[in-house]
């Protein structure tokens, strides 16, 4: 079978939903005694090619279970032995996605049937129903196969046979794909990251001894990088293409493109002839592309104006494509010679199939990024997650001479400090138990903020991680279980590398630990203050994101922040001021100014856009963390377009030229400074950085503009 990639559409998936019947519910000890398959092709559930296969255990089948699923000794007496089975099993399964419903106890039986037979077993690439159904609904009062099809109208039969259950969970997990799109979960990619949000679930399994129920969408590809240097000449572009492509007819206008761009969350969109209809075949020859840059170029050039003419007007041809059986090396080299950030598709009729994006290829550039996740998540104790953390000036460094983008970097970087975060709090438990201070009181998410949360950490970076947990007032015991916990953590960090905050944000701190209820307390307090100086360091919270135990703890946290705030102009100026003034970068006669040959691009550049844009997220209540998605909705406000256009162009540069110099710091064997040494720069460099820190200057202007 062929491999299946993270874009491949939930709704047109080839999978195999599986079920097991067993001697018990411990998988070290459970045998299997029963086995359904049924095959979804093309997204449809072929109940005909339904398959059941009796197993006999080779032991009693205990009375209990029995009363279950109604299987006993007499009924499998005369059926083969698992091994006997095994290779029927093995071929139905090899290269399919296996869907199923608690799926990780399926996959550890039948792991351990493998290994007690000598036999090979290769894990596959999974969904779980159970997982995915809360994504979709994370309130539902119970998640069993009953209450599920209580809530989707999906009838009950031949309940607790492997068949039987196997063709309730697959008409199951179709009833969810409507509910999963109503997400924006639409892609098999998506659903394995969404469901890896639900970190309290997934380690609950783990401690109970089941597999896996989900893998990372880029964990193979990753972990194949880091072995086989020859990836990019052994596959295809159809291998790693987005399909079906974004198009948008001829005749529409800028500002409907900006607005699908903005809604869709996607960076280009194909320009098709005027009165193009949906799903007709798109020739390359008769087609463009408009970007991100393309429509920051023509709102910079013409104003407002720009986004009321044709889209056609703006997009860029020939459009540049590759054939789908073409090697990836190619479409390496060709966007790297064109300098190009996307790339079409095209068929052997010379119809467009798919894109390329600079994006989908950064997972295989980045080779040291790979090895450096690989080694984050197997570290065992803090020596080994120092050195896997060592990795990553080096992947960083990979990534950069590639000509990756240095918001692409960042958003690597942040990644990685969350996995590090993520990582640590799985050691700090450890150590709980270890210590015999017990397991988590009660559900908890491990968050972190500022850059972190937005996606913006470079490598000069301290700890901004917070906590909320389900129940637990201050003093009480469950929130000196999370301070010790914390404590722990915050220690773990700052041995392999990224220091304490100076400004105490980190859960350690009663201040930034709490549960919900004290956190939507905190949050409400805070909006009742009328003095900047009682906000500092608060605005960071509107950056959170949760990396370990249960996120959507954290998600629900940083939305029911957003909802308190919404409408509350005052609060937003509050934090505007809160902040303080950005260092002027530009000297009375017009220099760029320094210290000992350095500007902190970080408080005379960075700091005032990140402000800026966030709290014009809060005011207007843009569910967005990153702060060029903040930036690009303002433009959608049609008030100040070339100076929001401008801080785009200059949050990019900054982050750029902070990058660069943080590697050429760590080169030297220098602690990496947001400090850049002007000396260094190029002539052109050093007019962008000019450019830049003048376009900083309109932020009060902008300030007070956008947010009444």
């Amino acid at each position: 079978m062929a491999t299946i990639g993270n874009a491949m559409p939930l709704i047109s998936l080839d999978a195999l939903v599986v079920d097991t019947e067993t001697t018990g519910l411990e998988p070290a000890k459970a045998r299997i005694v029963e086995i359904g398959m049924v095959p979804l092709t093309g997204g449809k559930l072929v109940e005909s090619a339904g398959y059941r296969c009796l197993v006999n255990p080779g032991l009693p089948i205990p009375e209990a279970t029995t009363r279950i699923h109604k299987i006993d000794d007499a009924m499998v007496a005369g059926a083969p032995a698992f091994v006997a089975a095994w290779p029927d099993l093995a071929s139905a399964m090899s290269g399919a996605i296996l869907i199923g419903h608690t799926l990780g106890f399926d996959l550890a039986v039948l792991k351990r049937e493998c290994e007690r037979a000598g036999l090979t077993w290769t894990a596959p690439r999974t969904l779980d129903t159970r997982l995915l159904a809360q994504v979709a609904e994370p309130h539902l009062g119970g998640y069993t196969l009953e209450h599920l099809a209580s809530w989707l109208g999906v009838s009950v039969e031949a309940r607790h046979s492997a068949l039987g259950d196997a063709i309730l969970t697959a008409k199951i997990y179709l009833a969810l794909l409507p509910k999963l799109r109503a997400g924006n979960i639409r892609t098999l990619g998506e659903a394995e990251k969404a469901c890896l949000a639900l970190t309290g679930v997934l380690d609950e399994q783990h401690r109970a001894g089941w597999e896996e129920a989900v893998a990372p969408p880029h964990t193979r590809a990753e972990a194949s990088l880091a072995r086989i240097d020859a990836y990019p000449y052994r596959h295809r572009i159809a291998d790693v293409m987005t399909a079906p492509v974004k198009v948008i007819a001829g005749d529409g206008t800028l500002g409907d493109a900006l607005n699908r761009m903005a809604r869709e969350k996607i960076s280009s969109l194909l320009v098709a002839p005027a009165g193009y209809a949906p799903d007709a075949r798109l020739r390359v020859r008769d087609t463009g592309i408009v970007t991100e840059r393309d429509m920051l170029r023509a709102i910079s050039e013409h104003g407002a104006a720009a986004l009321s003419r044709s889209v056609s007007e703006f997009a860029s041809r020939p459009l540049v494509s590759l054939p789908s059986a073409a090697f990836v090396y190619r479409a390496l080299g060709r966007m790297s010679r064109l300098r190009l950030r996307h790339l079409a598709v095209e068929d052997d009729n010379g119809n467009v199939c798919g894109m390329v994006s600079s994006r989908d290829l950064l997972r295989l550039r980045a080779q040291e990024a790979a090895i450096l996740g690989d080694a984050l998540d197997e570290a065992d104790d803090i020596p080994a997650l120092g050195k896997a953390w060592a990795l990553l000036p080096r992947a960083a460094a990979g990534l950069a001479a590639e000509g990756v983008d240095a918001r692409d970097i960042a958003a690597v970087i942040s990644r990685e400090l969350g996995a590090l975060t993520r990582r640590a709090g799985v050691l700090a438990e450890r150590k709980m138990l270890a210590d015999r201070q017990g397991a988590p009181p009660c559900a908890y998410a491990l968050c972190v903020l500022g850059s972190a949360g937005r996606g913006e950490s470079l490598l000069a970076m301290d700890q901004d991680n917070a906590l909320v947990f389900a129940d637990g007032a201050p003093g009480s015991a469950a929130d000196q279980w999370f301070a010790q916990y914390a404590s722990i953590v915050a220690d773990i960090l700052h041995e392999v590398g990224v220091p304490y905050c100076s400004g105490g944000v980190m859960a350690r701190n009663e201040a930034w630990r709490g549960s919900m209820a004290t956190w939507r307390g905190r949050v409400a307090d805070w909006i009742a203050r009328s003095n900047p100086a009682d906000l500092l360091s608060v605005d960071i919270f509107f950056d959170l994101v949760g990396v370990h135990g249960d996120a959507a703890l954290a998600s629900e946290l940083w939305r029911a922040g957003f909802e308190m705030a919404q409408g509350n102009a005052g609060f937003a100026k509050l934090l505007a001021e809160a902040s303080g003034p950005v260092a002027p970068g530009i000297t009375m006669l017009g220099g760029i100014r320094t210290e000992n040959g350095r500007i902190d691009l970080k408080r005379a550049g960075l700091f005032g856009i990140v402000t800026l844009a966030r709290v014009l997220a809060i005011r207007h209540h843009w569910l967005e963390r990153s702060t060029p998605a903040r930036l690009m909705a303002a433009l959608a406000l049609g008030r100040s377009e070339d100076d929001l256009t401008a801080l785009l162009r200059a949050h990019a540069d900054f982050l750029d030229l902070i990058l660069s110099q943080q590697l050429a710091d760590i080169a030297n064997g220098l602690p990496p400074s947001n400090k850049v040494e002007v000396k260094r720069l190029s002539r052109d460099r050093r007019a962008r950085l000019h450019s830049s820190l003048g376009a900083v200057r309109a932020l009060e202007t902008l300030t007070r503009d956008l947010l009444f």
